[in-house]
């Protein structure tokens, strides 16, 4: 393969027909890393939910184009009024309409390093970007005709925020925009979500993605919670019926699985802990230890010679990150996998470093 194609990795992970391209075999041989998938699998309720008769016969007709079940269900699991809720074409279809609402605003800031999503929403729709290193640099608000958009907890780095750092920039900001796609690897005694607080702020919106919890991202759903008036002006921009009925269906089963919840909080943990004490032990390498389910990496080289030898020798796909333009080429990041998983990983990185 070419090698100028290697080093143009797109935006996101998870691309595995481009690593199987470089890697020269079948997407489903590449071990990845690359993208924060549960590795435990989507829920046997979501199999169960896809095969039944009623999903089948479903895709025959429109989806209800209010998704009232599914918001009825996403209302029920956070004991928010359904009202509130919008379903979405996974959360990047809701990120856009949040960047187009921040966009009417005098600037936005924006905690860097930051999901590249985040500044193709902001540019698309012609927003001022103000970028900040951290939410004690956050300039002071006094005039409250900015905006803030942020994750929790924070993508790459794995910073899990806590709920009274966030708080006061409701009544710093006009709006605050709080991704909290990974909020869902956290048990509820531990998250830090703010959806609590949404009926309170009418200028608090908060995102969320099902595809990552529980591994189904081909089915692409997510919600917002917002202020109704907020919803239906964004439902004026949208395009109709942006969840197909697969998802929705999938989407309800996946909420009410209290068991496939409670087996990922106590697998998550250990396992975070075992693939971050082994990177930390191999020369050259600092693991950061986050709240999510991956891990931030700094190498004390370019980690691009390393992505190329992983993908092109062992198969193996991690998340280099050129895409973070305040980290550049010294860092990667790696989701958390099974252990068997990790030990392959381990071996793989350990041998690169013996011949490097």
């Amino acid at each position: 393969m070419d090698d100028t194609k290697i080093q143009h990795q797109i935006q996101h992970g998870g691309n595995l027909v481009w690593a199987a391209e470089v890697a020269q075999c079948q997407p489903n041989q590449i071990l990845d890393f690359s993208a924060s998938i549960n590795p435990l699998g989507c829920p046997d309720s979501v199999l169960a939910a896809i095969r039944s008769t009623e999903a089948i016969e479903s895709i025959s007709n429109y989806p209800d184009p209010n998704y009232t079940n599914l918001r009825k269900s996403i209302a029920q699991y956070h004991n928010i009024s359904p009202d509130w809720i919008m379903a979405g074409n996974g959360a990047a279809e809701l990120l856009t309409w949040a960047g187009r609402d921040l966009a009417g605003l005098s600037s936005v800031s924006l905690v860097v390093p930051a999901f590249s999503d985040y500044f193709r929403a902001l540019n698309a729709a012609g927003a001022v970007i103000e970028r900040v290193n951290n939410l004690q640099s956050l300039p002071s608000v006094k005039s409250k005709t900015m905006g803030i958009l942020l994750n929790n907890p924070h993508n790459p780095t794995g910073e899990l925020y806590r709920r009274s750092n966030l708080l006061p920039l409701l009544d710093e900001y006009q709006l605050v925009v709080i991704d909290e796609a990974f909020m869902d690897f956290l048990p509820p005694e531990q998250a830090q979500s703010l959806i609590a607080d949404v009926e309170q702020y009418p200028n608090l919106i908060i995102l969320r993605s099902m595809t990552k919890f529980y591994a189904i991202p081909g089915l692409r759903i997510g919600y917002a919670i917002a202020h109704p008036d907020r919803l239906k002006q964004w439902q004026s921009w949208r395009d109709p019926w942006s969840v197909n009925c697969l998802a929705e269906r999938v989407a309800i089963d996946c909420l009410a699985d209290t068991a496939f919840q409670q087996k990922t909080w106590d697998w998550l943990p250990s396992a975070r802990s075992h693939l971050h004490d082994g990177l930390a032990q191999i020369s050259g390498f600092e693991p950061q230890m986050g709240a999510a389910n991956f891990l931030l990496v700094k190498s004390d080289r370019s980690v691009i010679q390393l992505r190329d030898v992983l993908l092109k020798q062992h198969r193996i796909s991690i998340r280099d990150c050129h895409s973070f333009a305040e980290l550049g080429d010294r860092y990667f990041r790696v989701c958390i996998k099974t252990s068997i998983e990790h030990d392959r990983l381990l071996s793989s990185i350990k041998q690169f470093v013996q011949v490097r």
